[in-house]
């Protein structure tokens, strides 16, 4: 059902596209210089930065088996980056803007809005997850 609405809600600013394909097309922009093509961690600016990136393909290994949506979305928009002082990563939250908002459920009936490409960006990193 989750991926039903995502797949309608792209809709909007990305003409209908699956949403997956529209998170792959901005991970290939903005993830792969430094997690790789498939998300290891191993991009050819890895090599280049103090620490190296996280392993995107174990985050739902690294939470018990489930990808959590919302923290990789926060992760990835700067926002929990931003409250632990974590700024190695650059905040993609303002290119990932230009389209429509859609309301994300983020906690038991309270939904947020969210832009639909970061939504679409998280999805397809849960694709890479092993």
């Amino acid at each position: 059902m989750k991926n039903t609405i995502l797949l309608l809600l792209a809709c909007g600013v990305t003409g209908c596209v699956a949403p997956v394909e529209v998170g792959r097309r901005d991970f290939q922009e903005f993830c792969v210089a430094c997690h790789g093509d498939t998300g290891a961690g191993n991009g050819w600016a890895a090599e280049h930065l103090e620490k190296r990136p996280a392993d995107l393909t174990t985050i739902s290994k690294r939470n018990n088996g489930e990808f959590p949506t919302i923290a990789v979305m926060g992760t990835i928009d700067g926002y929990s980056r931003r409250l632990h002082g974590n700024m190695t990563m650059p905040e993609f939250g303002p290119m990932l803007q230009a389209g429509d908002l859609v309301l994300l459920e983020t906690g038991p009936g309270v939904f947020t809005p969210t832009p639909e490409r970061l939504i679409a960006l998280a999805s397809y990193i849960e694709t890479l997850q092993k």
